[in-house]
């Protein structure tokens, strides 16, 4: 219970962080360093508390330079198309020139959005306390029926 409430602090002051580096931008688009230095930061807590951070938020960010990526501001998008079939998004970081390239596949589903993934993560501990509940629910039927017998 402790562990989880160090992790939602830690949550939160990642999600803080997130949204000065935008606010930053947004107010001053000139100050890109400020923002940089709030990503890198953010990149930073993250790393060291081992934090699993949304892919809509990992994706905003540049891996090389840790500044936020902003289109028209920090980084330019362009669509591609290879082979004739499969359609790309091609972010380029203004900052240091490195390129993100998403598939745009109207059907793909991130694996933390299936319903698997989620059923994974609330079948667990609802198991384990199933089968607790049925072993404390076979003891006492027993001990009734024994003395059930012992009465007769």
């Amino acid at each position: 219970m402790a562990t989880h409430l160090k992790d939602k602090e830690a949550y939160q002051r990642l999600n803080f962080l997130y949204q000065a580096a935008h606010c930053v931008l947004s107010q001053n688009p000139e100050n890109v360093e400020l923002a940089r230095f709030y990503c890198f930061t953010q990149k930073t807590i993250a790393r060291r508390l081992v934090l699993r951070q949304d892919p809509s938020v990992k994706r905003t960010i540049c891996k090389k330079c840790c500044s936020l990526l902003i289109p028209g501001v920090t980084a330019t998008i362009r669509q591609r198309r290879k082979n004739g079939k499969s359609r790309f998004t091609v972010v380029r970081c203004l900052s240091c020139g490195q390129s993100k390239t998403f598939l745009n596949n109207p059907d793909y589903c991130l694996w933390a959005d299936r319903p698997e993934a989620q059923q994974e993560q609330q079948n667990q501990p609802a198991q384990a306390s199933s089968s607790k509940n049925r072993q404390k629910d076979s003891k006492p039927q027993e001990s009734a029926s024994k003395s059930d017998s012992a009465g007769q």
